[in-house]
């Protein structure tokens, strides 16, 4: 604590201070304002409130030094999470909540009284921003990250230390990765990237020459690709661009081999472009999900503007959702697109065509999600902080309109839960908040449905939005944090 008094310790005797106080001034009764409280300064301002940060994490991961822009899951193992961000580094970590677990909610961000999740590996290489990570399935044998440096690099997870076996470099920047669920095709996953490209590649360890290989490139879309989503069946794949195309690649030539073509010269079953004006986003396509059953793709894009598209059915195709992944962000880019005429599906007539066109937020959605059955839901999330819920089962009308799921802050993901009762729908954006809906019912729900929130990150402008999180298993939800923090909650929905 810093002394008022000189350094030899001595005090020095103010100028002309008198050394005694005068009688008279000794006498002088001083009077008092009954309104000014006791010792304060009318000078000094109000008195700064302490603030006080609600935490309602179990355990947090906080070795990242930037923001964590992307989250994956072991798909065997949900306890094991990898994250990546702007410090171009990937950590792995186990989720496992720590015993005894701390009361919650403690106060301020995580702090020394609760140390940190220890990483189980970590992973450098990249020289710019990891922005998608994904394990392969079925099994989780490699653990794959993508970066703006145009990286893909493929980790082995059999060994503790994640070891390196391959990387490759084809484009300028990779904005997402999806796993392809085919059982006939492991451990094969699918790149969008910065130049419209659209890369698929299958991880082969026993291949000493090429053990990443490129199995389809797709050179398309002429802007950025921001999204893509597999088909239930894992057979074909949907991307969109920011050009506002999307087109549905047969991968494996599957939908040729049950004579499901597109137009001639076509490298894609489907493809829709701004030139079609029925199709037409003006800004661009940000999201894309496939319906359980396979049967149409939802696409979504500036404006709020969603279009539903019917898919070829090649074959029976298996009762589990397909979600899109987010990739790059929005930009108003246009641009026109090769068209490739809607192909006549193996069962159905519908492949190819415009099934229905929606818009009910005011901003891009940036995010889709279809529930698993017997519900017919589709969740979208906007850039204007609402979530809408369609009822795909009629004519896609508007069962929930949840205008403050975020306040006014971005949706950044929308995902139900795996929960045997599949009515339980999670959001996160970057209000910070994580939150959990009951979607039965129509718009008169209480609360909008609202079932639990978790809170923990910063948010609400200040740099800690949650960019994305995991909830496999159902125990638990895992966010990445704009405050390059990894929190976990415990779900009790």
């Amino acid at each position: 604590m810093t002394s008022s008094h000189p350094a030899n310790g001595e005090d020095e005797p103010l100028e002309d201070e008198p050394a005694l106080l005068d009688a008279a001034e000794a006498a002088e009764e001083i009077p008092s304002d009954p309104d000014e409280p006791m010792d304060s300064d009318p000078d000094d301002g109000p008195e700064e409130a302490e603030i006080q940060l609600r935490n309602d994490s179990e355990a947090h991961f906080d070795l990242h030094t930037d923001s964590i822009f992307t989250i994956a899951q072991h798909p065997l193992d949900p306890s094991t999470v990898a994250t990546g961000g702007g410090d171009d580094t990937t950590y792995v970590f186990s989720a496992e909540t720590p015993s005894p677990v701390l009361p919650t909610p403690y106060e301020s961000t995580p702090s020394a009284s609760r140390p940190s999740l220890q990483p189980v590996a970590k992973l450098t290489g990249h020289t710019d921003s990891i922005n998608a990570l994904t394990f392969t399935l079925p099994n989780g044998d490699y653990l794959l990250s993508g970066g703006l440096d145009g990286r893909l690099r493929a980790h082995s997870t059999k060994n503790q230390s994640y070891p390196l076996l391959t990387e490759a470099q084809e484009v300028p920047e990779i904005n997402f990765l999806v796993p392809c669920p085919n059982p006939s095709y492991p451990n094969t996953i699918a790149l969008g990237a910065s130049d419209g490209s659209v890369w698929v590649y299958t991880i082969d360890a026993a291949s000493k020459v090429a053990p990443l290989q490129v199995t389809q490139a797709y050179y398309l879309h002429t802007g950025s690709c921001t999204a893509g989503a597999w088909t239930p069946d894992g057979k074909m794949l949907a991307t969109v661009s920011e050009d506002g195309s999307l087109y549905v690649w047969d991968v494996f030539g599957e939908a040729s081999a049950a004579g499901v073509v597109g137009s001639a010269g076509s490298q894609a079953v489907i493809g829709l472009t701004m030139e079609d004006q029925r199709f037409a986003v003006e800004g661009g396509l940000f999201s894309v999900a496939v319906a359980p059953g396979g049967a149409f793709a939802v696409v979504g894009g500036a404006g709020g503007t969603i279009r539903v598209v019917g898919l070829p059915r090649l074959a029976a195709t298996p009762a589990s959702a397909t979600q899109g992944m987010k990739g790059g962000g929005s930009k108003n880019k246009s641009g026109g697109g090769r068209k490739a005429g809607g192909a006549e599906g193996a069962r159905s007539g519908q492949a190819g065509q415009i099934l229905a066109s929606l818009q009910a937020q005011g901003d891009s959605v940036e995010t889709l999600a279809f529930s698993a059955p017997p519900l017919a839901l589709l969740a979208a999330g906007s850039v204007d902080g609402s979530i809408v819920l369609f009822d795909t089962a009629h004519r896609f009308a508007v069962r929930r309109h949840i205008r403050d799921a975020h306040e006014e802050f971005a949706v950044v993901k929308v995902e139900f839960a795996p929960t045997s009762t599949g009515y339980l729908l999670t959001s996160s954006g970057l209000d910070g908040a994580v939150r959990r809906w009951d979607t039965r019912g129509g718009t008169a729900a209480s609360g909008q449905g609202l079932v639990q929130e978790w809170r923990g990150h910063r948010g609400e402008g200040e740099g800690g939005g949650v960019l994305g999180f995991v909830q496999g298993g159902g125990k638990r939800i895992v966010t990445a944090g704009d405050d390059s923090v990894s929190l976990v909650f415990e779900t009790t929905s």
